[in-house]
């Protein structure tokens, strides 16, 4: 019996435009979410380093806060994650 396995990324490019590796992700039991390490996270699911189930399970988040995150960057760039701005960006 033979396993599938995904193709992963070894790196992409992070918000920053730095590469970004697994080990330069935020901590698993980061609690404090600053602009940076929202877009770390969004831009690592992206380009395929952590799956979405992983990136939720690991920084223990629900997928509509992720995509929430994600929506925000499509929408309003890096400024859209500011939590204190955010009744400012909605419609």
């Amino acid at each position: 019996m033979t396993e599938l396995s995904r193709v992963r990324a070894k790196y992409v490019i992070g918000p920053d435009g730095s590469p970004l590796t697994v080990a330069d992700l935020p901590p698993s039991n980061t609690r404090r979410w600053v602009i940076r390490r929202k877009a770390e996270v969004v831009a690592a699911v992206r380009g395929g380093l952590l799956s979405l189930e992983e990136a939720c399970e690991r920084y223990c988040l629900t997928v509509e806060e992720f995509l929430s995150w994600q929506s925000s960057i499509d929408d309003h760039g890096l400024a859209g994650l500011r939590t204190t701005r955010i009744q400012q960006y909605r419609n």
